[in-house]
């Protein structure tokens, strides 16, 4: 069978890869589509939000420059730029001149970003235990963790 563009061959995945790739991609929306749920029903908050927080957490000083923030989140300049806005709006970061480069932004977790996160973590981590972490054994677990950082080193987003 030739491919849309007429250039080769396809190399269509065979039933097992479809399958594989499949599972992944199901799972993965499923899963984080019912955090998503979990997170505004407990705390109204989005996995966006609670990723932008978690990360500014783990900052130096509790602050990243916007664009290293969308970096961090797999988020557009523009989606992260809105998120930190809605964040800024309740209180849970404020946006701060780069020392280093007066053009850019750094967004910082304020006190009541870090109190948000604080009450909302153990509902989160329960969650991900119960949908995830449960349904696998410790060598499943060892092999998602390896799947992923191969996927993640081949993807390299620049």
């Amino acid at each position: 069978m030739r491919d849309e563009s007429g250039s080769g061959e396809t190399d269509w995945l065979s039933g097992t890869e479809q399958a594989a790739w499949r599972a992944l991609l199901d799972s993965t929306r499923m899963l984080f589509a019912a955090l998503d749920r979990q997170l505004a029903a407990d705390s109204d908050l989005t996995l966006t939000d609670y990723d932008i927080l978690v990360r500014l957490s783990e900052a130096p000083n509790n602050r990243l420059r916007m664009r290293e923030l969308a970096d961090l989140t797999l988020s557009t300049r523009s989606g992260v730029t809105r998120a930190v806005t809605r964040a800024e709006q309740a209180g849970w970061v404020r946006r701060v001149e780069c020392e280093e480069d007066r053009r850019g932004m750094n967004a910082e977790l304020t006190e009541a970003g870090r109190a948000k996160l604080a009450a909302s973590a153990p509902g989160h981590v329960r969650a991900v235990r119960e949908m995830l972490i449960e349904q696998l054994t410790a060598e499943q677990l060892g092999q998602l963790t390896e799947i992923g950082r191969r996927v993640q080193d081949k993807i390299t987003l620049k």
